[in-house]
C-alpha cells in the first residue's frame, strides 16, 4: 500500500494519534516512538494534512504537497475582523 492509499483510508483517530507521535515523539499513552517511526509519522501527517486538511496555519501543505507559506496580511484576511472595536465580551451566565 502506498502513501496517498493509507493516506485516503486512515481514520481521524489515526491521524491524531501519528499526529502525536510525530510532534512529541511518544504514542498518546506514553510509549516512546524509534526515530524511524518519528519520520514516517510525520511524512503520513503531512500527507493526511494536504489531503483533507483546510489549514489556517501560517505553514501548511498544499493537495499538491507544495508548501505553502502566509504571511501576516493574508492570514489577516482569512479571519473577520470586529466593526466596532469597544466591543467587549460580556458573560452574564457565570
Amino acid at each position: 500500500m502506498d502513501i496517498i492509499q493509507l493516506v485516503d483510508n486512515m481514520s481521524e483517530e489515526m491521524y491524531l494519534r501519528l499526529k502525536c507521535a510525530a510532534e512529541t515523539g511518544k504514542w498518546p499513552e506514553g510509549t516512546v516512538v524509534a526515530k524511524e517511526q518519528q519520520l514516517s509519522a510525520l511524512q503520513i501527517t503531512m500527507a493526511y494534512q494536504s489531503k483533507h486538511l483546510n489549514s489556517d496555519q501560517t505553514l501548511s501543505i498544499s493537495p499538491k504537497g507544495e508548501m505553502i507559506i502566509k504571511t501576516k496580511r493574508e492570514l489577516r484576511s482569512d479571519f473577520p475582523t470586529a466593526q466596532d472595536t469597544n466591543d467587549i465580551a460580556r458573560f452574564s451566565d457565570i
